[in-house]
């Protein structure tokens, strides 16, 4: 997984409330286990016509967000099934952080765990950020996950909390495989010890 210590980036904003996974990744594209290839299909049903081409009015569309890597929405993001592949479709696409009021419970557990940090704020500094946003090129922002700072494209500096375990996965890449072999000398450790003790379990 890759680590996640400072962007500067452009913030593409979407205050659309109740985005669900089915919107962030239609269901038709979940016959891949594979984490690569989604992003294409990110947000399908509102960023293409039925014919293919794009949908111009949608903000990811839009030359000055498309290299968007942060992305400014509404309240109970990620809502609806719990589907892996909707972190999976925002990384691919090029996103690395989601600011938002509220996110849905199990799409944020998996958003962690798949290098994509979402971030809680109340509705007023959200709707400041929107505005920030909506000056496109000209408004970059910093998220900076070390010292838990969003920095304004005016240069105000904004606190936010994440949970310090979560904060130390992201920041050194860890996902639950990572985490296993930080623990590999232990886990060997283990192992020998138990085929002295209990050698039936290796027969």
């Amino acid at each position: 997984m890759d680590k996640f210590t400072k962007i500067s980036s452009v913030a593409a904003p979407l205050p659309i409330t109740n985005i669900d996974t089915d919107m962030i990744i239609p269901q038709n594209f979940l016959r891949t286990i594979e984490r690569t290839g989604l992003g294409k299909h990110a947000f399908s049903n509102i960023r293409y016509n039925d014919d293919g081409s794009e949908q111009k009015n949608f903000i990811l569309n839009q030359p000055a967000y498309r290299r968007a890597q942060i992305l400014i929405a509404g309240e109970n993001f990620g809502c609806g099934s719990s589907r892996e592949h909707a972190p999976w479709a925002l990384t691919d696409f090029g996103l690395r952080c989601i600011i938002a009021p509220s996110f849905a419970d199990i799409f944020y557990g998996n958003s962690f765990k798949n290098g994509l940090l979402p971030i809680k704020l109340p509705q007023d500094i959200i709707d400041s950020l929107i505005k920030d946003a909506e000056r496109g090129a000209n408004a970059v922002f910093t998220v900076d996950l070390e010292n838990l700072e969003i920095t304004r494209p005016d240069g105000e500096v904004i606190g936010f909390e994440i949970d310090p375990f979560r904060q130390h996965c992201l920041v050194n890449g860890l996902d639950d495989i990572g985490l296993t072999m930080e623990r590999g000398e232990k886990i060997s450790a283990f192992e020998k010890e138990q085929k002295i003790q209990q050698p039936w379990l290796y027969k």
